[in-house]
């Protein structure tokens, strides 16, 4: 049976891959500590069910809507993205799809030409360079260091940038780093972009779960000059425990909308009618649930940092947002005899009975991603079995 090219040198999304591994030896009975998935362990607000429910029960929900979404939930989305960030947005510049990630796919559908280049800051989500390959663009990747707390420079990339470039792909707070760019940082870029005609693509999907002081700065409220350059990437599901409900955003240039109209429109016609009532209750209902989230993601992290800290050979950044701990396993891998990341996480999971993602996945080849979306029990003994790991392997 013949297939395409593309799907043939596609690759399985590693978070997803490293999690099916973790439940087909937890379904042999193994007693597994998965850190390997970035969704809330909360379940929906209560608010936000009732909603769907409603909707269900008065029949709402039982019909097709726009291919872009419903007008309520565009206006929902407009009038938080002002309550958040500052900024005014039309219906017209609003669309809705299958999460976040169908969002981005059907823009790089959308916005690239084969050839065209798209700027990645390494590390990055696994899903952006697939989607920019499925869309036959080019994947320019700019590394970052952790001395410099994996933020990418002006100077980086412009180093980068050819007359090919369309694209700069922005993820602040980052996954897997948990990096937040300062205001300062993102006029830099945005003005960058803007004098170079290159669209940013910033994934914000994150932006509300910022811990320690850290503030999350809106890329798109620095200028109008840098919002009209601007595609702003959202969605409900990691400040709302909201991931199986598949509700992503973009706001952007009303040309861009009616573009991606057309791939919406012939691709996956408009996302679940009942997840787009939660979403409206989720973004314009009481808030406290979220901030009540928050707090225990950053009581989580400040509680495990110093244990992390302490695993032998390991260096990592204390993260100012997300959920994700990037773990620098350089010094560990030598340690244990290994010189090669993937092997040291398959080792882990068989033999530890922890799940964590290779760096490989992220566009290096020394880090281990831990989700610490999970409850204490859980981070503890994982960190505890990954110590004895580590002692039983030193060489």
């Amino acid at each position: 049976m013949g297939f395409s090219k593309k799907v043939k040198n596609l690759k399985e999304s590693a978070t997803l891959q490293a999690a099916a591994k973790a439940k087909a030896l937890k379904n042999k009975g193994v007693d597994v500590l998965n850190l390997t998935i970035g969704e809330p362990d909360f379940s929906t607000p209560k608010s936000i069910q009732q909603a769907a429910i409603k909707s269900i029960e008065d029949g709402s929900s039982s019909f097709y809507t726009p291919a872009t979404g419903l007008i309520e939930l565009k206006k929902a989305i407009i009038e938080r993205t002002r309550i958040d960030y500052g900024v005014e947005y039309q219906t017209n510049e609003v669309f809705i799809g299958n999460g976040a990630k169908y969002v981005l796919y059907a823009l790089f559908q959308t916005l690239l030409n084969p050839g065209d280049e798209v700027i990645i800051p390494t590390p990055y989500w696994v899903s952006y360079s697939a989607q920019v390959e499925l869309a036959d663009g080019k994947n320019v990747f700019v590394e970052t260091t952790q001395e410099n707390h994996y933020r990418v420079t002006v100077e980086e990339l412009e180093k980068a940038r050819t007359d090919k470039t369309r694209i700069l792909i922005l993820n602040t707070p980052s996954n897997p780093t948990g990096t937040v760019y300062t205001a300062k940082e993102l006029l830099e870029i945005g003005n960058w972009a803007v004098s170079n005609n290159i669209y940013i693509i910033a994934d914000d999907i994150y932006a509300k779960l910022v811990y320690n002081g850290n503030v999350f700065t809106s890329i798109v409220s620095l200028s109008d000059a840098i919002k009209k350059q601007t595609i702003v990437v959202n969605g409900v599901s990691k400040a709302y425990a909201m991931t199986g409900w598949r509700i992503g955003y973009a706001l952007c240039q009303s040309e861009i909308v009616s573009q991606v109209s057309k791939v919406i429109s012939q691709s996956t016609s408009n996302p679940a009618t009942v997840s787009q009532y939660a979403a409206i209750e989720a973004l314009s209902g009481n808030q406290d649930i979220v901030e009540s989230m928050r707090q225990t993601f950053e009581q989580r992290l400040n509680d495990i940092f110093p244990l992390i800290q302490a695993i032998p050979g390991v260096k990592v950044e204390k993260p100012q947002g997300a959920f994700y701990l990037y773990l620098n396993i350089k010094d560990t891998m030598a340690m244990c005899g290994y010189d090669n990341v993937t092997n040291w996480v398959n080792d882990l999971l068989e033999e530890a009975h922890v799940a964590v993602v290779t760096g490989e996945a992220f566009g290096t080849s020394h880090h281990v991603r831990i989700s610490y979306a999970t409850d204490m029990d859980t981070l503890t003994q994982a960190i505890s079995q990954i110590n004895k790991f580590i002692d039983s392997k030193r060489i």
